[in-house]
């Protein structure tokens, strides 16, 4: 974690390098080396949350090999589900091309916060103020620059915890009045991001992944489902396999109208349901902690990410032997989390 968070300033540091020298050249050229840039950022981030913790990622369903302009939806459970996104796109080769929906709030994180946002993450505020002339003039804004997407939303809105009750109890209660299947290991999805996504890029796009996430040993001894690993206790190794089904959706295949998505995307979620009670409550143990399909074990070559490690690693460490590269390293992280603070709260 140390390394991950160590590594931020330096990498704000070249981007923003690269930010002014672009500046008067076509927005997709700023686009594609920040795609490369954010490639080695996370690439290094998964030397962690793959390499090093040795966690077995085990993959069902229809994962396509080559990189596609897609809208990765998936359940939410805890913080490691935005790196379960990087782990497909990766080997995909698409890991410079994600891009996020994320709540309001996150646009306030020390220098991440900003970066997002420029990168092509859009932060959203939920329920009524929920602004969508914002959302699809940034996606509009992202297609003009042909914009590589691999543009991840978690419909749940929030995430599934089985130790706050009140907040499954609400989902469900909701579910009930609106007419709606009642969910179990899932939340009931809101459909107002996806819908403006798919809206907006439908002529982008090349397909909508459908994508539903298990972390193995998140059950207590008396069967009942746990809260899922943080990033420290994923990183502590304490998450032997993660399983993630992928269904991969043709637009055409997607109703247009709001409503209709709404009860098209509930059912995508009942299917995501079912597979989890599968998963945990399977009444023969050996189908237990499995989805029933095929599947294989994915192992990352530390080709993909240790040279980024090196190369990150090396930048922050040079630049912290010096008396001046520390100065400059402080004051990146207090100056650039300022400016990027008021930046964010000026324009989203």
């Amino acid at each position: 974690a140390a390394v991950m968070m160590g590594t931020a300033p330096t990498y704000v540091l070249a981007w923003g390098a690269w930010r002014l020298l672009s500046a008067l050249l076509p927005a997709r050229f700023y686009r594609e080396v920040d795609d490369r840039l954010y490639t080695i950022y996370q690439s290094m981030v998964l030397f962690f949350f793959e390499n090093y913790t040795g966690v077995q990622v085990i993959i069902y369903g229809d994962l396509p090999k080559n990189k596609e302009n897609v809208i990765y939806l998936s359940n939410h459970q805890c913080t490691v589900d935005w790196i379960i996104a990087d782990m497909l796109a990766i080997r995909q080769n698409a890991l410079g091309h994600v891009r996020y929906v994320l709540k309001d709030g996150l646009k306030w994180l020390p220098l991440y916060g900003w970066y997002f946002s420029q990168h092509g993450g859009v932060y959203v505020k939920r329920s009524a103020k929920f602004n969508e002339k914002e959302m699809r003039e940034k996606l509009r804004a992202q297609m003009k620059a042909e914009t590589p997407m691999y543009l991840v939303i978690f419909p749940e809105g929030t995430r599934y915890n089985p130790e706050i009750p009140k907040v499954i109890a609400d989902s469900q209660s909701f579910a009930e009045k609106e007419g709606l299947a009642i969910l179990k290991h899932v939340l009931t999805p809101r459909v107002k991001a996806t819908h403006v996504a798919i809206d907006t890029m439908k002529d982008y796009l090349d397909a909508v992944y459908d994508v539903t996430v298990a972390y193995e040993g998140t059950v207590d001894h008396k069967g009942q489902r746990k809260l899922a690993p943080s990033m420290t206790e994923f990183l502590c190794k304490e998450c032997p396999r993660v399983h993630i089904f992928i269904d991969r959706i043709e637009l055409k295949d997607i109703p247009e109208e709001q409503m209709y998505m709404r009860r098209w995307l509930h059912e995508r979620f009942e299917i995501k349901d079912k597979l989890l009670i599968e998963f945990y409550d399977a009444k023969d143990s050996k189908r237990r902690n499995k989805f029933p399909a095929k599947s294989v074990h994915s192992k990352l070559s530390l080709k993909k990410t240790l040279p980024s490690l090196l190369f990150l690693g090396g930048l922050t460490a040079s630049m912290l032997l010096t008396e001046s590269g520390r100065k400059l390293y402080v004051k990146t992280w207090i100056y650039g989390t300022l400016i990027g603070c008021l930046w964010v709260s000026i324009k989203p």
